[in-house]
């Protein structure tokens, strides 16, 4: 039975892995960091450890004995608005840099084989038309360069012997996502969510297809890995699919000079990505079950509609 240590197991990645991992048959430990964080652990069947991710001896010490550990941890600004804030992920900086190298230390002393790291596949340079696969350049905003912190603690413990994996995740959508829910209603009210040309490729990924590459990732080889729907759409189409789902008109395309007053972020966030996520699919059995999001608008409208749990 593999022991699988998982950090940010309440996560929205975190609430779905666990309990794939437990029904899978093995023993899973998560760290927890409140009351109320071991409750929701408790809830999905995880056995839990109180645990200070930036505590270099804390983190060794909760981590024990483990075959694989599972870094899904992150701080994302709670709301679309807050994200642009001065200084709204300086604790996502932190745990991308302190908390990373920590779990894997922590790994590599507790004898694990394997390494899995969360990263975020939107750091790639702009691509236009063409498919991105793992070996096209990086260029991280101000605001995401920790990001290559993370990835670089994964790729050390690969060197000191282990299989150290890196996820570079699309963007997430979700019914229980914030930023799902905040486009959905711009667009109902006729404002585009997305910054850049309209002809730009934005890729995506749902929260349930990335928990199950989380899962897949438990028996790939080390190495960086694309995690994306099969079908990007470009930025006209992504708006105008969610659009004539929700029965409006498409909104106006947000101005390239009106964006590029966003600086880094709005670079970043404008820019053209198709990723593949060939490589992943070579070596695994993981396939997204939603191609596209388009696919995915009806479900996603009705279900918020209804009032499905928020992150």
């Amino acid at each position: 039975m593999l022991r699988i240590f998982v950090a940010g197991g309440t996560g929205v990645l975190g609430r779905r892995v666990i309990p794939e991992l437990l029904a899978s048959g093995f023993r899973v430990t998560a760290s927890s960091r409140s009351e109320r964080s071991r409750a929701v652990l408790k809830g999905l069947g995880a056995e839990s450890v109180p645990m200070n991710l930036f505590d270099a001896a804390d983190v060794k010490r909760a981590v024990g004995e483990q075959d694989v550990v599972i870094n899904l941890a992150t701080h994302v600004p709670a709301g679309s608005k807050r994200m642009l804030l001065p200084g709204a992920w300086r604790e996502n900086d932190r745990i991308r840099t302190v908390g990373a190298a920590n779990l894997a230390a922590a790994a590599k002393a507790g004898g694990a084989d394997g390494l899995i790291q969360e990263s975020f596949g939107p750091i790639y340079e702009d691509g236009g038309d063409k498919w991105i696969d793992e070996s096209w350049p990086v260029r991280p905003a101000r605001y995401n360069k920790s990001t290559l912190e993370a990835e670089r603690a994964a790729t050390m413990f690969t060197r000191r012997g282990g299989r150290g994996v890196i996820l570079r995740f699309a963007y997430f959508y979700g019914a229980d996502g914030f930023a799902t829910r905040d486009m959905i209603e711009m667009v109902r009210k006729g404002v585009s969510p997305l910054v850049g040309a309209p002809d730009a490729y934005y890729s995506t990924v749902s929260h349930d297809d990335a928990a199950m590459a989380v899962l897949a990732a438990l028996h790939v080889p080390a190495g960086i890995y694309n995690v994306a729907d099969d079908e990007p759409l470009t930025r006209q189409e992504w708006v105008g699919s969610l659009a004539k789902t929700l029965g409006v008109r498409p909104p106006r395309m947000i101005p390239g000079w009106l964006s590029a007053l966003g600086g880094s972020k709005s670079d970043l966030l404008g820019r053209s990505q198709r990723l593949s996520a060939k490589k992943l699919q070579d070596v695994s059995a993981w396939r997204p079950t939603t191609p596209s999001i388009r696919d995915a608008w009806p479900t996603l409208v009705r279900e918020i509609g209804a009032g499905a749990p928020q992150e």
